[in-house]
């Protein structure tokens, strides 16, 4: 039996394949036209004006030689990784536990719980009282005043609780049955049936600690070692902007300053990039569950 298309499907089909075009189209140009300009000729670079869809004048690949040559940038992309690592741990840990509790419905008293945490993502207290927290714990220029502050967020429980919510109170009760306890019940059988909007966390845990400098710059006034990527790219602008505005004579850093901040974008772009394709299969699934009641 055919399977007869109606014309208003077809009609919506094509609007859809051509506004996805679109989209990717726009995504993908911006950095692709920043990629060429990383690896052209600088004097090209300099006297570009337009779009850059191919190597302008001829490859040069000096610009990646002097930006990977920065101590800092590698000390940056360790301290980074090593941000995402903890963060993950501890927004993984807390964000599971939190979810299971709120998902539990003989926790009495759990949509009360729920409503004054909630009550934090519209108020808060700020910058400076956070701040003067932090400073009274004794974290201010450690590497845990970038890791432990924002691990527990609303937005993740309410994801997790969410997901949770969705699974048979028949699978924990046969765990009871057998010994599990709460962790046991927790992690081995709740939180593998969640994978998805676990994965759907840990990717925006990891975006986020990846593009976060202004945690560095408030809670690391003076362990500059201690910067991640990000802050590690600004000193390096800073430095090429520096070099060109006090130096007498064309230096060579002058020389490629537009293709050394071209190629900053990309060296802290594309990593993260890489990362994404193996958690897309998860977004959707993570983001929706618990959208439609059975």
């Amino acid at each position: 039996m055919k399977y007869k298309v109606k014309a208003p499907r077809v009609i919506f089909m094509i609007f859809a394949v051509i506004l996805m075009l679109a989209i990717t189209v726009v995504s993908v140009i911006p950095l692709w036209h920043v990629l060429m300009l990383s690896l052209s000729n600088p004097t090209a670079v300099t006297t570009n004006r337009g779009l850059a869809l191919g190597i302008l004048g001829n490859l040069d690949l000096n610009a990646y030689k002097m930006l990977l040559g920065y101590k800092k940038l590698w000390a940056g992309y360790g301290y980074t990784i090593l941000y995402i690592v903890l963060s993950c741990a501890f927004t993984g840990v807390l964000t599971v536990m939190a979810g299971y509790i709120f998902s539990r419905r003989r926790f009495r008293y759990r949509n009360s719980f729920m409503m004054l945490i909630s009550f934090t993502m519209l108020f808060n207290g700020g910058m400076i009282p956070t701040f003067m927290v932090i400073q009274k714990l004794g974290m201010i220029d450690t590497i845990w005043a970038m890791v432990i502050p924002g691990s527990l967020n609303v937005f993740n429980i309410i994801l997790m609780r969410t997901s949770m919510e969705g699974i048979s109170d028949a699978l924990e009760d046969a765990a009871r049955i057998d010994g599990a306890n709460d962790f046991t019940i927790m992690f081995r059988i709740i939180l593998p049936l969640c994978k998805a909007t676990f994965a759907v966390i840990m990717l925006f845990t990891a975006v986020y600690k990846w593009n976060d400098f202004m945690s560095a710059l408030i809670y690391l006034p003076r362990r500059t070692d201690l910067y991640p990527l990000q802050m590690a790219l600004k000193e390096i602008l800073f430095r090429t902007t520096k070099d060109i505005s006090t130096a007498a004579d064309a230096t060579s850093n002058s020389v490629y300053a537009q293709n050394i901040k071209n190629a900053a974008i990309i060296v802290s772009t594309v990593p993260i990039l890489c990362v994404y394709p193996f958690v897309q299969k998860y977004f959707v699934t993570g983001m929706t569950v618990g959208a439609v009641k059975s």
